[in-house]
């Protein structure tokens, strides 16, 4: 006769519970704002996608909170050649 668990057992393979409430709109966008038109002429931002040297070069580094920080200030100029419509 196999064995079973109690119910009162935790699963080892259940995500926990913070895991399960995420913020839907990270998943709305891409990871990255890169268009693959990396420009930024010895200035400060990217023409491309309108982050600054500094967040391109740590993006791989920065938390969600910080990419949406970008994401928003970003989508908010709105100057960037990832946000024109030709």
């Amino acid at each position: 006769m196999p064995q079973t668990r109690p119910d009162s057992a935790p699963d080892p393979l259940a995500l926990p519970d913070s895991a399960e409430t995420t913020d839907d709109s990270l998943f709305d966008r891409p990871d990255s704002p890169c268009v693959g038109i990396c420009s930024t002429l010895f200035d400060e931002v990217c023409q491309g996608c309108g982050r600054t040297a500094m967040e391109v070069s740590n993006w791989v580094f920065m938390s969600d909170a910080e990419k949406q920080a970008v994401w928003e200030r970003i989508t908010r100029e709105a100057t960037a050649r990832r946000f024109q419509r030709d």
